[in-house]
């Protein structure tokens, strides 16, 4: 029929469209040669989906649809069908379609398929050949377009199609299927043993499991890859082990969920590691299981149960002497301490664990002492600090201890952030990032993001700043210790431009920096509580501020110090400026705003420099610096300038922009409705981002945000809230 209508439709006004499958029809197919005598046709390939078309289709983000862009290939009947089925589901109808291909092939063509489909991800050639020996028993199903072989590696073409298969076997089948490529793996020189320990646990092979996943697990946390490596110790951990062993894995889970920001998770395995070792009597082991749950007490803001654990662990190790076990509790006593401000006794820690180090020859050790000593030394006032830090950088590079170079970074951030210290800060950020790209030190990623947040918040730019801080936030129980470089200035911006969230930003971050006992967090909040006592005539929000003024005297804590006068000076306070006080403030806390605004200009800040010609008693200056309020949306303080430019007499005051705020009880940014019109309108992240000249990461952060403000978890719901968002202009 075909035949018949292709050769006489060319004269008629008509169109013949025929659709069929190319990955069905072989070499032999009675189409094919139809197909070359058709002169007249034009053939339309229809490509896979795109990452971005699979954004769309599921209504999701290009962050979120990358595992099922992952699952699916790009097929959209793999797509639609997935996404009406859900997260981890491998949908009835996939299933049905793939077996429907699946059993029409001759026997050993299936034997050979199923035995792939354990196999996640593609089977090297090496692999392949070891377990089916004739690579050609493939060929019906790479006709059939379930399979893909290349030159170095066979796969499904599809992992969605993969998991059908790997689901629809027999229970017993699949244990076979992987004692055979656990067999196959194990007979070689170096195995991959995460690939070992996924098919050791296929095959329920426990010894296999015993053998291999501890390693395994090390291996992967060396490399940065934390949710693997604590995926591999909890396998590790279900086998029968002696206790001695168990207790090690614990502890080093402990440190993978810490690095892996699962705070939780690292404080329940090290309290477990800490019972076992108790139970086994070995003091040395004890000790350092101690020092180990200390730190993860301390993340949690359990800070009276980690000094306990560390002290207790090196009052039990002194007494013998030099040993591993009392050099890394004298070590992760400096980290406590250090962190809780008390640094001349962490200086002394630091310094007494590298002595012991050194005389053993503990060169796994150094780094971390280095940076701690360094970071004593410089939040005292001494700047040759900076140098130790640098130094327990590069060992750890050196040595590749990749944890102790992301935790050397994050407290490098931290203090060069506390100087002011803006272009290094820079610097730090950029190799933060690039150490950091591929692995999951989720942690220290976090808490150096929000010191490049903080930065993008000093310089102006709120939005990209907010969406980042939230990020940082994570919202694992409350953000722990992470949340301390995150809150303040998350409740500094809601503060500056009048968000409906500053009091109970100001009042979580207030409660997790006291929590934490971080004074430079608690400095930060009182800052902000000062600066909404100054916008809103609330004088008693600047309480802490005053009660800090104390504990911020000294070297070291000169910016701190500054800060809080700055803000008490404009509360009407008596104070002065003192020796050493920072040129930005020393002029504002003068009566000098022009050369304070020059200052802040120096720096960056247009928010502090606007504050300082609005404080001026000239017009001109005045007017300036509203102009940047309101360009920066700063709606508090520009209210209170444009009074105060009432009562010089001005008559002409600008009325600024135009503002929807009663549409918008969710208290979005400026640009987080911009974006949310965007994701409306069904625009994918990425495509949001080559519209706003963003990265991809920073919409990403932005579109979390917007649905953590609107209380939804879905974009379609952040559509469908937007009408409710604003008002008629």
């Amino acid at each position: 029929m075909l035949r018949h209508v292709g050769r006489r439709i060319a004269g008629l006004p008509a169109v013949l469209v025929l659709t069929y499958r190319d990955d069905e029809m072989g070499a032999d197919h009675p189409l094919r040669p139809l197909l070359g005598a058709l002169l007249a046709s034009r053939r339309l390939p229809l490509a896979a989906l795109s990452r971005g078309a699979v954004a769309r289709l599921a209504g999701g983000t290009t962050a979120t649809s990358a595992t099922l862009f992952r699952l699916t290939g790009g097929n959209p009947f793999f797509v639609t069908e997935a996404v009406a089925a859900g997260p981890d589901a491998v949908p009835a109808t996939v299933v049905d379609a793939v077996l429907a291909r699946a059993r029409v092939l001759p026997p050993e063509a299936l034997a050979a398929l199923e035995q792939l489909a354990v196999v996640p991800s593609g089977v090297g050639l090496p692999l392949a050949r070891a377990l089916l020996d004739d690579l050609s028993v493939l060929a019906p199903a790479e006709r059939a377009g379930l399979l893909e072989v290349r030159p170095d590696a066979v796969a499904f073409r599809h992992e969605l199609a993969r998991r059908a298969i790997d689901d629809a076997l027999p229970a017993t089948r699949r244990m076979a299927l992987h004692a055979a490529v656990l067999r196959a793996l194990t007979a070689g020189d170096e195995p991959d043993l995460a690939r070992v320990v996924h098919h050791a646990a296929g095959a329920g092979d426990d010894p296999a499991l015993a053998e291999y996943a501890p390693a395994a697990a090390r291996q992967a946390a060396a490399a940065g890859a934390h949710r693997q490596a604590a995926a591999l110790y909890g396998q590790a951990l279900r086998t029968a082990l002696p206790d001695a062993e168990r207790a090690a894995l614990l502890e080093d889970l402990a440190w993978t969920h810490f690095h892996g920001n699962d705070r939780p998770g690292a404080v329940r395995a090290g309290t477990e590691a800490v019972a076992l070792r108790e139970r086994l009597g070995d003091p040395a082991a004890l000790g350092q299981a101690l020092s180990t749950l200390a730190l993860q007490q301390w993340a949690a803001l359990q800070i009276d149960e980690g000094l306990r654990s560390v002290e207790r662990a090196v009052a039990s190790l002194r007494p013998g002497g030099d040993s591993f076990p009392l050099a890394f509790a004298l070590t992760y006593r400096a980290v406590l301490l250090v962190n809780l401000d008390r640094e001349r006794e962490g200086r002394e820690a630091a310094d007494e664990a590298l002595a012991v180090g050194g005389r053993l020859g503990l060169a796994q050790l150094r780094p971390t002492g280095l940076i701690y000593r360094g970071r004593a030394r410089w939040q005292r006032g001494d700047p040759d600090g900076h140098e130790d830090v640098r130094a327990g950088i590069a060992l750890a590079e050196e040595l590749g201890r990749l944890d102790d170079v992301m935790m050397g970074y994050t407290n490098l951030a931290s203090l060069l952030w506390r100087y002011a210290r803006y272009a290094e800060l820079e610097e730090v950020l950029e190799a933060s990032r690039r150490q950091a790209d591929g692995t999951e030190h989720t942690t220290h990623d976090r808490v150096v993001r929000s010191f490049g947040a903080r930065l993008a918040a000093l310089r102006g730019n709120w939005a990209d700043a907010d969406a980042d801080l939230r990020w940082g936030l994570d919202g694992v129980d409350g953000g722990g210790m992470v949340a301390r470089q995150a809150l303040p200035t998350l409740a500094q911006i809601a503060v500056r431009q009048g968000s409906p969230e500053a009091p109970e930003l100001l009042a979580t971050a207030w409660a997790n920096a006291e929590s934490a006992r971080a004074l430079p967090a608690m400095v930060a909040t009182a800052v902000a509580e000062a600066e909404q006592a100054w916008l809103t005539g609330r004088d008693s929000l600047a309480d802490h501020a005053r009660a800090l003024l104390a504990a911020t005297e000294g070297p070291g804590r000169e910016r701190e110090h500054a800060e809080l006068l700055r803000w008490l000076h404009r509360l009407g306070d008596p104070v002065v400026p003192f020796p050493g006080c920072p040129e930005e403030y020393a002029a504002g806390l003068r009566g000098d705003w022009r050369a304070a605004a020059t200052a802040w200009e120096r720096i960056g800040a247009p928010y502090e420099r606007a504050l300082e010609l609005t404080g001026s008693d000239e017009a001109g200056a005045t007017l300036d610096g509203l102009a940047v309020l309101d360009a920066l949306g700063a709606r508090p303080a520009a209210a209170l300038v444009r009074a105060r430019l009432r009562g010089m007499g001005v008559h002409r005051v600008p009325r600024g922009p135009h503002q929807a705020t009663r549409g918008n009880p969710a208290g979005l940014t400026g640009r987080q409705l911009e974006i949310l019109r965007l994701v409306a309108a069904g625009l994918t992240n990425a495509e949001i981002a080559a519209s706003l000249v963003l990265s991809v990461r920073t919409v990403d952060h932005h579109v979390s945000a917007v649905l953590q403000k609107l209380g939804v978890a879905s974009r379609r719901d952040a559509a469908r809230a937007l009408a409710g968002l604003e008002t008629p202009g």
